[in-house]
C-alpha cells in the first residue's frame, strides 16, 4: 500500500488530489457535536495542502437515500475543517454537478474544497457495479490523485471508497495507516492479558468480533444492551432489557466455547433499572435503582452496570497488556447512567495497557464524558470498520488502496 509520503515524494504541486475523508460527524441540526472525526483527518489534508496541492476532500454523513437531503448536508463540516486547517474551505453544493466542478476548476495551489455529501448520488451506494462504477468515472474526471483516509467508510463497497482508486493513482493516508498499524497490534504480537470489552446495544452486531476474539483474547468483559441476551442465555430474568431472543443459541453457544478453551467471559453481576428509560434531552434525574443481575425485575429496563460490576470489570482490567474497548456500558448519554462507562473509561487508563477505544459511541463516550484522548493508546475513527478488521472480514477500501 503506497503512503501519502511517497505520494509526495512524486509531487503533487498543482495536481488535484481527491481525499476520500470520513466526516461523519453528529449534528445537532447545523450544530457539529463532536469533531473528533474531522480533527483526525486533517492533517493528512494539511500536508496535501502544504505541498500544494489542490485538495479536494469528499465524504458523507448519515443515510440519505441516495437523493439531496438538507439534513444531512456537510456544509457544517466545511466551516470546522476551515476552522481547523486555519485556512478557507470552499464548499461544492454537489457532488458531481456545475458547483462541483466550478469550485474545483478556481482552486488555487494549497487550497482546500469539500464536496457535499456523496451519499446524494444514488451510485455511490448501489449495489450494481455499473451505476456505482459510472459515479466513480464522474468523481474520477474532478482529480489527478486519490487518497483513502476514511477510515469509517473502508468497511463499504461504495463508488469513492472502492471504485474510484483503481481509476486513479492512489494512496493511504496518514490516518489509515494509523488505523492499520494499530489494528495489526490487536491481532498479530498481542501484549498479555489481551482483554476485550464489548457494549452497545445489540449483541447480533458483535458476533463475527466475538467469535474471531475466543480464539485470541485472554478475558471479554461484556455490558450494555447486549449483555442481556447473555443473561437471558444463562436462564436470568431480563425484564423489559434490550433482548435478542434469536440470539440466545448463539450467546450459549460462545459461553460454552470461552469455558472450554480457557477465555473468562465476564458478564455483570449488578445492574441500574429503570421503568422508564431516561429523557436524554433535559436530563432529569431518572432515580434508578441497583439490582443483581440475576434478579431485574420483570417490568424494569437495565440500563447501565451497577457499581459492583464497575469494580470488577476495573479489577480484570488492571493487569491487562492490551485492551480493545468497543461499545458503551449503559445510556452514558445521561449522567445517572454514565458511571458504567467512565469506569470503563478510567479502567484503560489506569492499566499499563496499550489500549484502543474502537471507534462509534466508545469515542463518543470518552470525549463527551470528558476525558483526555491522548491519554489513551489509539482512539478509532471507525467502530464497524475496527470490527470488520478483528473478524478477519477483508475491507474493500482497504484492499482497493493495495497495488
Amino acid at each position: 500500500m503506497k503512503t501519502i509520503d511517497e505520494l509526495l515524494q512524486d509531487g503533487v504541486e498543482g495536481k488535484r488530489v481527491f481525499v476520500r475523508a470520513d466526516l461523519n460527524v453528529p449534528l445537532d441540526g447545523t450544530t457539529i457535536t463532536d469533531d473528533g472525526r474531522i480533527r483526525a483527518v486533517a492533517p493528512t489534508i494539511a500536508k496535501l495542502a502544504a505541498a500544494g496541492a489542490k485538495v479536494i476532500v469528499a465524504s458523507h454523513l448519515g443515510r440519505p437515500k441516495g437523493a439531496p437531503d438538507p439534513v444531512f448536508s456537510l456544509a457544517p463540516a466545511a466551516v470546522r475543517l476551515g476552522e481547523i486547517l486555519g485556512k478557507n474551505v470552499s464548499f461544492a453544493t454537489d457532488t458531481v454537478g456545475d458547483s462541483a466542478k466550478a469550485t474545483v476548476a478556481a482552486l488555487a495551489n494549497g487550497e482546500v474544497t469539500l464536496l457535499e455529501n456523496l451519499r446524494f448520488n444514488a451510485g455511490e451506494t448501489s449495489k450494481d457495479d455499473a451505476e456505482r462504477g459510472a459515479f466513480a468515472d464522474q468523481l474520477a474526471s474532478l482529480a489527478d490523485l486519490y487518497v483513502g483516509d476514511g477510515f469509517g467508510a473502508v468497511h463499504r463497497k461504495h463508488a469513492s471508497v472502492f471504485d474510484l482508486p483503481a481509476r486513479l493513482p492512489h494512496a493511504a493516508g496518514d490516518l489509515i495507516a494509523t488505523e492499520v498499524g494499530v489494528l495489526k497490534k490487536l491481532t498479530d504480537d498481542v501484549a498479555r492479558p489481551y482483554v476485550v470489552v464489548l457494549g452497545g446495544a445489540k449483541v447480533s452486531d458483535k458476533l463475527g468480533v466475538i467469535d474471531n476474539l475466543l480464539e485470541k483474547a485472554d478475558r471479554i468483559l461484556i455490558g450494555g444492551g447486549m449483555s442481556y441476551t447473555f443473561l437471558k442465555a444463562k436462564g436470568h430474568e431480563v425484564g423489559i432489557s434490550l433482548l435478542q431472543e434469536d440470539q440466545i443459541p448463539v450467546c450459549l453457544e460462545y459461553l460454552a466455547r470461552a469455558e472450554k478453551r480457557g477465555v473468562e467471559f465476564v458478564l455483570p453481576v449488578d445492574v441500574l433499572v429503570s421503568a422508564d428509560f431516561p429523557d436524554l434531552k433535559t436530563k432529569a434525574p431518572a432515580n434508578p435503582e441497583t439490582v443483581s443481575s440475576d434478579a431485574i425485575p420483570a417490568d424494569k429496563e437495565g440500563l447501565d452496570i451497577g457499581p459492583k460490576t464497575r469494580e470488577l470489570y476495573a479489577a480484570k482490567l488492571a493487569d491487562a497488556g492490551t485492551v480493545f474497548w468497543n461499545g458503551p456500558m449503559g445510556v452514558f448519554e445521561h449522567p445517572d447512567y454514565a458511571n458504567g462507562t467512565k469506569a470503563v473509561a478510567q479502567g484503560l487508563l489506569d492499566s499499563e495497557a496499550f489500549t484502543v477505544v474502537g471507534g462509534g459511541d466508545s469515542a463518543a463516550a470518552v470525549r463527551i464524558l470528558g476525558f483526555d484522548e491522548n491519554a489513551f493508546g489509539h482512539i478509532s475513527t471507525g467502530g464497524g470498520a475496527s470490527l470488520e478488521y478483528l473478524e478477519g472480514k477483508t475491507l474493500p477500501g482497504l484492499a482497493a488502496l493495495e497495488d
